[in-house]
């Protein structure tokens, strides 16, 4: 199974800041056998996929994106640099990461123009032959073990949280275990169950992202392409996240 992990967005909540670097590149704490490290919150999401079973990975990315792909270029000698300098801690997390990386298949899709969440996605296609996992590149969990949940469900299934403010979400009516609706961002929100970006779809999905038109921001919404496959009768479920979880451009966790 593959991951579509959206790597794209310009990340204008955090300008200036990420003029120059990608907001997924952007620094956050992790813990590692009990000792602090410090990663991009990319890593991190990668990480949790790869722990989730997943050994595949289409990372979509956009102009003044290439420290991703140098990032996730494993560098051996810097690693050893390290560990003469005796940074230890450091060096054993490198190697460890460095090690998911040359055990999974890595790839890379531009996506010329940031135009969504769902052209992306939708810029992965060629590359994606089966189901796949789609992620945000810029959001990871607390407790990732529903990941594990996703990956091994059947499409398409959905994390949903419940939360206080749903406007500034992607929103799901869920009823009898069955997402009957999504709408993105609305100002009325029909409930108070907020999607987040982990989705798990079947390959035929793309035919729903090619017929939606640009919505919400003028982009093209994923929200709007699962709204699609569920009005066609494809069953949508969700899988509910208790934990708090972190949004790089976000101040506090959620």
């Amino acid at each position: 199974m593959k991951a579509v992990v959206a790597a794209a967005g310009l990340g204008s909540r955090l300008l200036p800041a990420s003029k120059e670097m990608p907001k997924e590149m952007f620094p956050v704490f992790d813990f590692e056998d009990g000792e602090m490290v410090v990663k991009p919150v990319l890593q991190v999401v990668f990480e949790q996929l790869y722990d989730a079973g997943i050994r595949e990975f289409c990372f979509v990315v956009g102009r003044g994106k290439r420290a991703i792909e140098d990032y996730f270029t494993p560098d051996w000698s810097f690693v050893e640099e390290l560990e003469k300098a005796g940074k230890q801690v450091q060096a054993k997390s490198l190697r460890r990461f460095y090690r998911k990386i040359e055990n999974s298949s890595v790839v890379y899709v531009n996506q010329p123009r940031p135009l969504g969440f769902g052209h992306a996605v939708l810029t992965a296609r060629s590359v994606v032959d089966d189901d796949f996992v789609v992620a945000g590149g810029d959001t990871y969990l607390a407790d990732p073990a529903p990941l594990r949940e996703l990956t091994s469900s059947r499409p398409i299934s959905i994390l949903v949280k419940e939360v206080e403010n749903p406007r500034q979400y992607g929103v799901a009516v869920v009823r009898d275990g069955v997402i009957v609706r999504v709408v993105e961002k609305p100002k009325e929100p029909p409930s108070n169950i907020a999607i987040l970006p982990f989705y798990k779809f079947p390959r035929g999905f793309f035919k729903y992202l090619e017929r939606v038109k640009p919505g919400v921001g003028g982009e093209l919404q994923l929200t709007d392409a699962i709204q699609l496959a569920i009005e066609e009768g494809v069953e949508a479920r969700p899988i509910y996240y208790a934990d708090v979880y972190f949004d790089v451009g976000t101040p506090k966790p959620i």
